[in-house]
């Protein structure tokens, strides 16, 4: 068996090891006087060194084996080099990074290989919206919550028409549903929609490696015939050209116009309509969640909906009320390519807009702002953001890697918003004219439901543009 020596020179050394396992190097001391490495930290040592459970320090002897031999003072021979890219015992699926790290576990859903951005996302509720939210177009997601498809999957909890993230992994084994809502099991459903998951990993070390060192570029392989090429799958996530540059709304948009006028699901009611609205908005589809759309239909109005490229003309056509300007995937700075010059039409006839994720960054753009990519990204349920107007500080659904830069802001547009977690900017208004736009989601599928209100604000910025 390796002794806690032997691994932690696999790991690179002591700092290496540290950093690995999500701990300092004062555990590493400790480990070395135990002589053994805490259960916890052997996925991610199995992950990183390619050794199998059986051989980490401190694992009990398999039934039968012999008994170590006695401790002498005589120094161990030097371990032979372990083949880092062996395939782990039980191993069917894969997520390797273009660092050339590997995480093994175990496959399920469909058996395919996808090649994006590794996230994490630190919701505890919510997997099917998360997966379905347009905005997780190109990536592939870390759930830090352990208890994954628990709930099965439903109908319902759809935030498109199928999932825009392309695949996922936790830490633990999918379980049999155990939800009243439930209609299938998150296997099945994944399989359905062609999605893979890697389940067995450590995510906690996984979320650790990202936050420290940025969303990496990575290949989730689950092969149906159980071989792995690694040098061709490192190979493939080093050379992905990652999400900078990216134009993906246009790719989730929808393909032509259409009327919604569902409202937001109430207990023991489901979904209701909106049959007597007041006033015509037109959604402009950069990716919107369906949620965001029963929002808005709750407040009242008559929601027509766009694609991505619809110029001002095409948007006016409709002859809104207000605008709203959707969350969505990508660069914002190469969907502003056709997206700005629409909202800088429809703000030059003096329409109320509403902007909110990609909508917020596009509507910055539109300004004469500009954005940039973050170290980490948001995503999550619990961001804390706060309201400078108010001082009130609302807990909030988030999902993006760009940001709008509150240096770059022309004269006219103040920062309403900030990010109590980093500082960033996450929400601006117009002085002079009828516009604001926030970074998060009020909307929430799944999260708090905090910011709702910000529908209503824009309901009344209507009323009060209309002199009404």
């Amino acid at each position: 068996m390796p002794t806690v020596e032997d691994v932690v020179r696999l790991l690179g050394g002591a700092e290496a090891a540290a950093n690995r396992c999500g701990v300092g190097t004062e555990a590493i001391r400790k480990w070395r006087q135990a002589h053994a490495i805490p259960p916890r930290h052997w996925p991610a040592v199995i992950a990183a060194t390619g050794l199998s459970l059986s051989d980490m320090p401190g694992a009990p002897p398999a039934v039968g084996a012999a008994p170590p031999p006695a401790a002498t003072a005589v120094e161990t021979p030097p371990m032979p080099e372990t083949d880092a890219d062996a395939v782990p015992e039980g191993a069917t699926a894969a997520l390797v990074l273009g660092d050339g790290s590997v995480f093994w576990g175990r496959g399920f859903g469909a058996k395919r290989t996808t090649v994006g951005e590794v996230c994490f996302n630190t919701g505890m509720t919510g997997y099917q919206e998360t997966l379905t939210d347009p905005s997780y177009a190109g990536q592939i997601i870390t759930f830090t919550f352990p208890h994954v498809g628990n709930v099965g999957a439903n109908p319902e909890d759809m935030e498109a028409a199928s999932p825009a993230a392309l695949g996922l992994v936790v830490k633990q084994d999918v379980t049999e549903p155990a939800n009243w809502r439930a209609t299938r099991h998150l296997d099945d459903w994944l399989k359905s929609h062609d999605l893979p998951g890697l389940a067995g990993v450590d995510t906690r070390a996984l979320t650790m490696l990202i936050r420290d060192g940025g969303p990496p570029h990575g290949v989730l392989c689950h092969p149906a015939d159980g071989r792995f090429d690694l040098p061709a799958l490192r190979a493939r996530a080093k050379e992905w050209p990652g999400l900078e540059g990216m134009d993906l709304a246009r790719e989730v948009s929808c393909r032509q116009s259409y009327r919604w006028d569902e409202t937001t699901w109430a207990w023991g009611r489901g979904f209701g309509k909106q049959d007597a609205p007041r006033r015509r908005v037109v959604a402009v589809d950069y990716g919107a969640k369906r949620n965001i759309l029963r929002s808005l239909a709750d407040t009242g109005m008559d929601v027509t909906v766009v694609p991505a490229t619809a110029t001002a003309e095409e948007i006016l056509r409709h002859g809104p009320d207000g605008v709203f300007l959707s969350n969505g995937p990508g660069d914002p700075a190469a969907t502003g390519e056709y997206a700005v010059p629409a909202i800088r039409g429809v703000l030059d006839k003096g329409v109320p807009v509403f902007g909110i994720c990609l909508g917020h960054q596009l509507l910055a753009l539109a300004l004469g702002a500009k954005t940039y990519k973050l170290k980490m990204g948001h995503r999550g349920a619990n961001q804390p953001v706060k309201d400078l107007a108010t001082g009130r500080v609302e807990i909030t659904s988030q999902n993006h890697g760009f940001a709008v830069d509150d240096k770059s802001l022309p004269d006219g547009v103040e920062v309403t918003h900030v990010s109590l977690f980093d500082g960033s900017n996450e929400g601006i208004a117009c002085k002079d004219r009828p516009a604001f736009s926030v970074q998060y989601h009020p909307e929430a599928s799944p999260g708090p439901s905090d910011s709702g209100h910000l529908f209503h604000r824009f309901a009344d910025l209507i009323e009060r543009e209309k002199g009404e």
